[in-house]
C-alpha cells in the first residue's frame, strides 16, 4: 500500500516543483523588464555644456533646409540649431508659433537653422497645423519618437537651441519667448560659436 501512495505522491511533487520553477521565472522575467524600464527612465538627460545628441530628420514635404529632404546634426554644424518640439495637439505650442517662425524670417540669413520637431503627431494634423500658421521653417515628424528619446523631452513644447559646435546652449520646457530666442541666439552669434 505504502508503493502505490508513494507513486500516487510522486507526480504531485513533480507538477508542484515544475509549477515553482514557471513561477520564479516568470518573477524574475518581470524584475528584469521593471530594472531595465527603471535604467532607462533615469538616463540622464541633456543638458546646457553637453554635446547635443546626433539626429538624423526626414522633412515633411514643402518644409525643406537648404533644398535638402533630409539632414543630420552634422549637416548643421557651424550654424546655431534652434530645436524645437512641438504637436498639432499641443495648446501651449500655439503660444509660441508665431514667436519662433518670426525669429526664424530674423535670423535665417545669419547661420542660424530652425527646426521643428513634431512630436507623436500624425502627419496631416502636422502640416495642417504648419500651414495655420504660415509656418516657412523646416519640420520632420519624430518617427518613433527617436530623437525626443533621445533627447529626454518631459512634454511639448520644449525647446533646445544648439551652438556653433554642438553644444547645447539653451533648454527651454514650455512656451519659449521671441525676447528669450532674441537674447540666446544673439549671444550666440557674437560669440561666433
Amino acid at each position: 500500500m505504502s508503493d502505490i501512495a508513494n507513486r500516487l505522491e510522486q507526480p504531485q511533487k513533480s507538477s508542484r516543483s515544475y509549477l515553482s520553477i514557471a513561477v520564479w521565472v516568470i518573477v524574475l522575467g518581470l524584475l528584469a523588464v521593471l530594472g531595465w524600464g527603471l535604467v532607462n527612465s533615469t538616463a540622464p538627460r541633456p543638458e546646457v555644456g553637453e554635446m547635443a545628441p546626433k539626429f538624423n530628420l526626414e522633412f515633411f514635404d514643402g518644409y525643406e533646409w537648404e533644398g535638402k529632404t533630409a539632414a543630420s546634426l552634422e549637416d548643421m554644424k557651424g550654424q546655431i540649431v534652434v530645436m524645437n518640439f512641438w504637436a498639432s495637439w499641443c495648446v501651449e505650442c500655439r503660444v509660441e508659433t508665431d514667436e519662433l517662425e518670426a525669429a526664424w524670417q530674423k535670423y535665417q540669413d545669419q547661420g542660424v537653422v530652425f527646426v521643428g520637431v513634431a512630436y507623436s503627431d500624425v502627419e496631416p494634423n502636422s502640416i495642417a497645423y504648419m500651414e495655420e500658421f504660415d509656418v516657412t521653417f523646416p519640420h520632420a515628424p519624430d518617427l518613433g519618437t527617436r530623437i525626443s528619446h533621445d533627447y529626454e523631452i518631459t512634454g511639448v513644447p520644449e525647446t533646445f537651441i544648439i551652438d556653433q559646435t554642438g553644444e547645447i546652449a539653451y533648454v527651454q520646457i514650455g512656451p519659449i519667448s521671441g525676447s528669450t530666442l532674441d537674447q540666446i541666439i544673439g549671444q550666440l552669434l557674437a560669440d561666433g560659436g
